[in-house]
């Protein structure tokens, strides 16, 4: 199993601080996703960024249901819990 160094949330300062928080607030909880992101918070907030411009942008031609059940349907396929 690979292993991946990462910043817990109680170790978390400026950037890294504010977007754990945000995460929490969104979700109740910083996901494993986020936290291997955490050494580089300058991407993770990129990636944050993209993620809601994807799933939650009323620019889409797609619903937001329709967009959630792409999702769950590619995470099926490459065999992965997110």
């Amino acid at each position: 199993m690979a292993w991946i160094e990462t910043v817990g949330p109680d170790e978390a300062t400026g950037l890294l601080a504010r977007l754990y928080k945000a995460a929490l607030d969104r979700a109740g909880k910083v996901f494993h996703v986020v936290r291997v992101q955490s050494l580089r918070p300058h991407s993770l907030h990129a990636s944050t960024n993209l993620y809601s411009e994807i799933m939650r942008s009323d620019r889409s031609p797609l619903s937001r249901t329709q967009r959630e059940m792409l999702a769950v349907v590619v995470s099926r396929a490459n065999a992965c819990r997110y």
